[in-house]
């Protein structure tokens, strides 16, 4: 950069941060979400490796709905962002805004070879300043343009170093320069263009050739009267060598995008797919539109796709006037430069080159791209343009009688274009506002009124994103994605039927199979998400799965490579309960992407439906294996671990779980299934704990709340379980678990029998048939001493469950002390006797204290499930053998014999007086 002063750096600097300061304070917008928010080639994780295998948006190059741009380099520098800001979009922008300043400096270095130090200076304060530039530099993703331009324009200076003393040939810059255009072209592929402007320089500049001289030349040779100038034969080694590593390139290029074209469809360019004339008709039109574009950047637009501007179908259209009035200049442009020798003339040429050039790849004359104007394209091209002006304007400022007028005007398009660049930059402020300004300019695209209603949609804001999605089906009636996008927006409504109609008319506006014919070069990728879009809504009807799954097919019929149709039509196959098949269907999608983590994942859940926990593990071990990051494989695999019961496992277990829960910090199932793993463990304090944060995350949380009373159970804390078990219940008054601890705890711990009773009862209010609920009820009437109620209550108990031994030997237990009761005399009073029956009822057991002892039997089974856990508390069961009887002598079983009579002789009275007699 020598020869730029410090001076010219602050005044630039300062106009470029002038103009795009406010550019700091936008976001991602259009193709930003796909080059970098949905990029993994971004992530830490993602191998450096995969930056140079995938395009520039991080799908591979190997695949047919890759873009097919090569740009490792730019996607480089975004991830060395992300390693920095993450996703924080303000230091994105801040270095694009650095980059474009410095490419101001290199182009200001590039005018002062060929223009006098002012004049240089105002071509770079012109092309700081040009509205042109905002997709470019306040767009993220035209942070290809800035890196290549640079490495362009470096190669370029390099090169300009290549002629020594007496016209030899210096290499050093030819081989930097050569190496800087493999840079530039990994930045963007319109690098390589800059091998054409050395050629210009060399054959114009450098050696000051022109079209006369070559011609003579030329003519003297042919006519044998002369041979090759020396000069000349240099010249054309350094153009051979120039061409060998342009085609060498070249060569590297193809190879990289395996002889394969990005597949763009009518929408994306109407006029690649439109038979002649009409095709270049509209190519050759679109040329002056891009330089009135340059010329007066008053009307911007970030998308020119689609029916922007109308097909030039015939020759008598008045647009091929100005097709005309364009090349008649440019013709004129280039016979002055090339013809004439003179610095005017060079300097003419070099804008020329610097235009035209870099254009070429972007023209569509050479092959098709998937746009019809790009307003980032243009970002070097414009050089030459801001070239040529500050070339012009000097040589009106040099006439004494204009000099202030050329001063005042050439005042005025700089501030009005720095004015202008500022408040464009707000435009790109979020998606909506970028969209909505764009359909000032132009409401023929429906692609607009498309991304108008994405960027509503984003926002959840439905019904407004519908009234656009449906003024995108009036503006282009055959656009399948506009119908796709109305739709999907019903369905978001829950207006499922006008969903199915929108999704029948996208799927009807589709090619027609023809056998033998390639779908490739007919559909769009995306398209064919109709199918998946439409199986989708109506799959949710059990009725219609076979529909469903037919569309899948037919989907898998028309792209044998559509990896999507596999995936959705393996959940579809799961869903009917297919598992096999879903396995076929997985294996065939992994066939095609051995590299996806999702893949990997949802074949180890078919491995869980077909109860294989091994081949599932080893599935979610690979999926974890290329994405240590994947969330719910780190979740499911540690469950999975937990669930086989292996001690062995558990410290991986918790070692994915806790990964899981860095991931996501907010979602309490983490913190419970860490709290599973601890209580499996004996762990009772760390159980506690994330038990705790499950709860303080998620109120509520069922199982936490449950399980965390069941921890205090089990540990002898049962007191501090009740105010947990109260929560639990009042969000859940039906959780039948939660009521037989709750009443086991009442019952056994704070002999609240009343309060146990109201819990069992509760539960077999809700189920009568609960076997556990009603035997522990029956255990309450056992404590409340009404054994005839309580043997009624075991029998129907074991009724209900004839194989649970511990109901039967409870029966035996009541039985047996009836029995005891009867044998010693005494009657056992009805249920629902009187205050005067229950005092002789405890009359009778304290006499039954002489000659039993017999302990009650109490059971209280709590289980939980939560993502296959269960934990159980233990049973209570204990009972003790009856003592032996003490023997007693005659007069003693007299003297109680008539106790028993006296008592039977009461109780029969009682009897009488409740029955009325």
């Amino acid at each position: 950069m020598g020869g730029v002063t410090l001076y010219e750096v602050a005044v630039i600097a300062g106009v470029v941060t002038a103009c795009y300061w406010n550019s700091l304070f936008c976001g991602f917008v259009f193709d930003d979400v796909s080059a970098i928010l949905d990029n993994k080639d971004l992530h830490p994780t993602t191998p450096l490796k995969n930056l140079f295998q995938n395009d520039f948006w991080g799908t591979p190059m190997s695949e047919e709905r890759s873009h097919k741009s090569y740009r490792p380099l730019t996607v480089l520098t975004f991830r060395l962002n992300y390693v920095f800001s993450e996703l924080n979009a303000v230091l994105y922008h801040f270095l694009n805004l650095i980059l474009h300043a410095v490419v101001c400096l290199v182009f200001l270095k590039v005018c002062k070879l060929f223009m006098d130090n002012q004049t240089s200076l105002i071509a770079s304060l012109l092309f700081a300043v040009h509205p042109i530039h905002t997709e470019a530099v306040t767009g993220v993703v035209g942070r290809a343009e800035l890196l290549s331009s640079i490495f362009l324009l470096a190669a370029f200076l390099f090169y300009t170093k290549s002629k020594g003393p007496d016209n030899t040939i210096v290499w050093t810059p030819i081989a930097l320069a050569v190496l800087l255009v493999a840079v530039a072209t990994l930045c963007k592929e319109q690098g390589i263009t800059v091998v054409g402007i050395c050629c210009v320089y060399e054959v114009f500049i450098a050696q000051g050739y022109t079209i006369p001289i070559i011609w003579h030349t030329a003519v003297q040779i042919l006519r044998g009267k002369g041979s090759v100038p020396y000069s000349m034969l240099q010249t054309l080694l350094k153009l051979i060598v120039l061409m060998f590593s342009t085609l060498l390139l070249v060569v590297v290029r193809v190879q990289v995008i395996q002889s394969q074209l990005p597949v763009f469809t009518r929408f994306d360019n109407p006029a690649a797919v439109s038979p002649t004339p009409a095709r270049q008709l509209t190519f050759n039109y679109l040329l002056p539109v891009n330089a009135w574009l340059i010329l007066n950047p008053s009307a911007l637009c970030c998308d020119w796709t689609m029916g922007t501007i109308p097909l030039v179908e015939s020759f008598l259209d008045v647009r091929n006037l100005a097709t005309l009035a364009f090349f008649c200049s440019l013709g004129s442009l280039v016979i002055f430069s090339i013809g004439y020798p003179g610095d005017s003339s060079k300097t003419v040429l070099m804008a020329l080159s610097l235009i035209a050039l870099p254009f070429i790849p972007a023209s569509n004359l050479f092959f098709p791209v998937g746009f019809v104007v790009a307003e980032r394209v243009l970002y070097v091209p414009s050089m030459g343009f801001c070239i040529l002006v500050a070339h012009g304007w000097r040589r009106l400022s040099s006439n004494s009688r204009i000099r202030k007028l050329s001063w005042v005007c050439l005042t005025l398009v700089l501030f009005t274009h720095s004015l202008k660049t500022m408040l464009r930059n707000w435009d790109w402020e979020s998606e909506y506002t970028l969209f909505m300004s764009a359909l000032k300019v132009n409401k023929n695209n429906a692609k607009l009124w498309n991304n108008v209603g994405h960027a509503l949609e984003n926002e959840k804001n439905y019904e407004r994103a519908l009234k656009f999605f449906i003024q995108a089906t009036h503006v282009q009636p055959d656009d399948i994605g506009a119908h796709m996008n109305v739709g999907r927006t019903y369905k978001n409504l829950n207006r499922s039927k006008e969903a199915e109609e929108s999704y029948l008319i996208a799927k009807s506006l589709m090619p027609q199979i023809i056998p033998g014919k390639k779908y490739a070069a007919r559909v769009a990728p995306n398209h064919l998400n109709v199918y998946i879009n439409l199986a989708n809504l109506i799959r949710a009807n059990e009725s219609r799965l076979e529909e469903a799954d037919q569309l899948y097919r037919q989907a898998i019929s028309m792209r044998p490579d559509f990896k999507q149709a596999y995936i959705s039509r393996g959940e579809l196959l799961l869903k009917m309960n297919k598992p096999l098949k879903a396995k076929e269907a997985y294996l065939r999608a992994l066939e095609l992407d051995r590299l996806n983590a999702d893949l990997w994942y949802n074949l180890a859940i078919v491995y869980i439906e077909l109860k294989d926990p091994a081949e599932a593990l080893k599935n979610f071990n690979h999926a974890l294996e290329l994405n240590p990051k994947h969330k719910l494989a780190l979740f499911n695999s540690a469950l999975l671990m937990q669930e086989s019961g292996d001690a062995k496992l558990r410290p991986e277990a918790k070692k994915r779980l806790l990964s899981y829960v860095e991931e996501e910090p907010l979602d309490a199932n983490g913190y419970f299934n860490l709290g599973m793993l601890a209580m499996d463990e004996k762990r009772d304090t760390e159980a506690e704990m994330w038990m705790k944060k499950a709860i303080n995350l998620q109120a509520g949380f069922r199982s936490a709340l449950f399980n965390l009373a069941l921890l205090y159970s089990q540990t002898s804390q049962e007191l501090m379980a009740l105010p947990v078990l109260e929560e639990l219940l009042r969000y859940y008054p039906d959780h039948t678990k939660g009521l037989i601890l709750k009443g086991d705890i009442l019952m056994n711990q704070k002999k609240d029998i009343k309060g146990a009773k109201k819990c069992f009862e509760q539960i077999l209010a809700m189920d009568p048939n609960n076997v556990q609920g009603k035997h522990n009820l029956c255990v309450v009437y056992f404590e409340e001493r009404d054994l005839i109620k309580a043997e009624k209550c075991l029998v129907e108990t074991l009724a209900l469950a004839p194989h649970e031994e511990y109901i039967q030997r409870h029966l035996n237990i009541v039985r047996s002390k009836i029995l005891t009761l009867n044998a010693a005399g005494h009657s056992v009073p009805p249920s629902g006797a009187t205050a005067a029956v229950e005092e002789e009822k405890k009359t009778l057991f304290e006499n039954m204290k002489e000659r039993d002892n017999t302990q009650k039997g109490t059971l209280s089974t709590n289980t939980n499930n939560n993502k296959g856990h269960t934990k159980a508390k233990k049973q209570l069961d204990k009972n003790t053998s009856d003592k032996e009887t003490k023997k007693k002598s005659t007069k003693d079983i007299k003297d109680i014999e008539k106790k028993r009579v006296a008592a039977l002789k009461r109780l029969e009275e009682i009897e009488r007086i409740l029955n009325g007699e």
